[in-house]
């Protein structure tokens, strides 16, 4: 029978993993994408403070921390629409109270023994529900479908509010919009990875997409891909090796962010040297120069140090290796 419970813990945990594995850096691209990368940390405080209320008060923690972290959303976007001098004292305020007033109520409470702190504060993501898994299902398809269908929308106006505003996009309901998603997707994560790491499964997948991808699209994409490796292969590292769940699942995300940045580092550097090794070539190739000559379409590419290297208006071109035929691969550097 505890076997059969563990399973059961365990599948639940790989599934609600894998819902904020996708909903996190679905809506966190667009946080990034306004630099409000943080924004996730303060939010999940007020939450805090929306589950002590649920557990004082004997009803659902998920949905009192819904209602304060939407509620809070709502005020920072107010705030942030007011551009006051005291806006980041205003929400210091906001934030720093709704964590405190967690901590008291909580502590109040008469069930407060059945309701450890740390459970939201890191995470408890083996000890969910059936019930709770049927809810972070439903709040994961808000989040990933809202950022699906109104993508384009929502990239307008985190990437330009201006130019947004000129076109004739709603950009007031779109940010609160975007507030409401962000409120959703950090009391799905609360369970998952805790309260104080929210923003990091919200941030990290979309800095390695942005590492590794071109565009807006394919950088979504490769986060929430990201996500979900991070997530699952998180609960099943916490699992094996006995660790917190929430802080494995973010130590993975800060690993393939690590792998990706030096891959990309690695790369670009290779880059580097070739270019300035075509780029410097001391040798000018001429007719009789004493270096092997190949034809190659309408011109001829002359062999040194094991490439084929022929002029090109102000620049070398660099072919394939002398020990394969010509190709069109090009390095075109400036000269």
């Amino acid at each position: 029978m505890a076997e059969l419970f563990a399973l059961d813990a365990m599948r639940h945990a790989l599934v609600a993993a894998l819902l904020v594995g996708a909903a996190a850096p679905a809506v966190g691209v667009f946080l990034v994408q306004r630099r409000l990368s943080l924004i996730g940390d303060g939010i999940g405080h007020v939450a805090l403070a929306g589950v002590a209320v649920g557990v004082l008060f004997s009803t659902s923690p998920i949905l009192t921390a819904l209602i304060a972290a939407v509620l809070a959303a709502c005020a920072i976007e107010f705030i942030r629409l007011r551009g006051t001098t005291n806006a980041d004292v205003a929400l210091a305020v906001m934030f720093y109270g709704g964590i405190a007033a967690g901590v008291v109520l909580l502590a109040r409470a008469d069930n407060a023994g059945q309701t450890s702190i740390n459970q939201y504060l890191f995470g408890s993501i083996l000890t969910t529900a059936s019930d709770q898994l049927w809810q972070f299902g439903a709040l994961a398809l808000v989040a990933v479908g809202a950022t699906t269908v109104l993508r384009k929308r929502l990239f307008a106006v985190a990437n330009d509010e201006e130019y947004a505003r000129a076109v004739g996009l709603p950009v007031v309901p779109l940010n609160l919009l975007l507030s409401v998603l962000t409120s959703v997707t950090v009391v799905l994560s609360m369970r998952v990875i805790g309260l104080l790491l929210i923003s990091a499964l919200m941030i990290l997948p979309n800095a390695t997409g942005q590492i590794l991808a071109r565009s807006f699209r394919l950088t979504t994409a490769i986060a929430v891909i990201i996500g979900c490796l991070s997530g699952l292969s998180g609960v099943v590292s916490a699992y094996y090796l006995d660790t917190p769940p929430g802080g494995t699942v973010v130590l993975v995300a800060v690993g393939i962010f690590l792998a990706a940045s030096f891959a990309s580092a690695v790369v670009r550097s290779t880059r580097a040297r070739h270019a300035r090794r075509v780029t410097h070539h001391a040798h000018e190739h001429r007719e009789g120069c004493g270096h092997p000559t190949v034809r190659h379409g309408d011109h001829v590419d002359y062999l040194h140090d094991g490439e084929y290297h022929a002029p090109h208006k102000d620049h070398w071109d660099a072919h394939a290796p002398a020990d394969a035929a010509p190709s069109p691969r090009r390095h075109d550097v400036d000269a």
